[in-house]
């Protein structure tokens, strides 16, 4: 009986679960399977650098309100008397839990209305 010959890879005793030390990691094989692996490795970085990194919360807020226009200037005329204007604390919290707004947005919403809820819902709405 002529003796069969085996795989230059195949280790005396190992089972097929993996036991083998020297088992060479699995590589995508074709050019799509590697852009894939590729792209996934990409996340998982990404992923890894937003978990790590300390994000500054006040300097995104204060970023998004600057995208939204909420951020006074850049040219704009700045009414001054818009800030003397006093706005009840019971206004603030009906607009606040009505319109599903920040403190401050309902604050501005109300002195923009000189104090008027009515006036201040009517213009949020149109």
């Amino acid at each position: 009986m002529a003796e069969d010959k085996q795989p230059q890879n195949v280790v005396e005793g190992a089972t097929t679960g993996g036991d083998v030390d020297d088992e060479e990691p699995a590589t995508a094989k074709s050019a799509e399977d590697r852009k894939a692996a590729n792209a996934l490795q990409k996340l998982n970085d990404r992923d890894d650098e937003a978990s790590s990194s300390g994000v500054n919360q006040e300097a995104v807020n204060n970023a998004m309100d600057a995208l939204s226009g909420d951020v006074k200037g850049k040219g704009k005329a700045v009414d001054t008397n818009e800030d003397k204007i006093t706005v009840a604390p019971e206004d603030v919290k009906f607009i606040e839990s009505e319109l599903e707004l920040k403190k401050s947005e309902a604050i501005d919403l109300l002195r923009k209305s000189k104090g008027d809820v009515v006036e201040a819902v009517a213009t949020y709405v149109s």
